[in-house]
């Protein structure tokens, strides 16, 4: 064995820890997206990157560690959504919200990490309580703490399940003939409705 491949196989240098750690990351993005989640092992991600299964453990610890840490890299995109919030008059909130999320599932480099994550959690409980618990606490209530509104925290959660249903029903499960319509006109007819959830008395 090779000095190179031997680091490779036991703990890298410091210079090398975080390409080790995204090599990992996109390697349990991958295994997660073709497997699901509970075909998915440690054992399996590590072989997929190339290193030994101790360093996953090292960096991520058990397999639902490692998936929710691959939830929180494939889903920042989507986090940047409270700052739409932020960027205009209050009338506008729920265009400008609709228009960033249906934008972060149109793009195709975004979008197949998402759907990979989102199909993991559907399936699986466990994956599901990962998702929800990362959703609940860098999502939904940075936003319901822009709402100056009583019960903020609902009205997120149903701005939020208004987008997050289109996008399922349009990206995952394909319904037609939402899948095929015109984005522009999907976020015409969904904006006034977030809108109303997030700032109608």
């Amino acid at each position: 064995m090779t000095d190179a491949a031997a680091r490779r196989r036991g703990r890298p240098r410091r210079t090398e820890a975080a390409d080790t750690r995204d090599l990992i990351l996109t390697a349990a993005r991958e295994e997660f997206s073709e497997r699901g989640y509970e075909k998915t092992s440690v054992r399996g991600i590590a072989k997929a990157a190339g290193v030994d299964p101790a360093l996953v453990h090292h960096y991520f610890g058990t397999k639902e560690q490692v998936f929710e840490a691959a939830v929180e890299v494939a889903f920042a995109p989507a986090l940047d959504a409270p700052d739409a919030l932020a960027e205009g008059p209050l009338d506008g909130v729920g265009e400008r919200l609709a228009r960033f999320v249906f934008g972060v599932w149109e793009n195709p480099t975004t979008r197949t990490p998402l759907l990979a994550i989102v199909r993991s959690a559907v399936n699986n409980e466990t994956a599901a309580a990962v998702f929800r618990r990362l959703i609940a606490a860098q999502l939904l209530r940075r936003i319901a703490s822009q709402v100056d509104l009583p019960d903020a925290e609902l009205r997120a959660e149903l701005a939020a399940a208004q987008l997050v249903g289109c996008a399922m029903l349009r990206y995952v499960i394909k319904v037609e003939p939402l899948a095929s319509a015109d984005v522009e006109h999907i976020i015409a007819r969904v904006a006034p409705v977030v809108q109303g959830h997030l700032t109608r008395p």
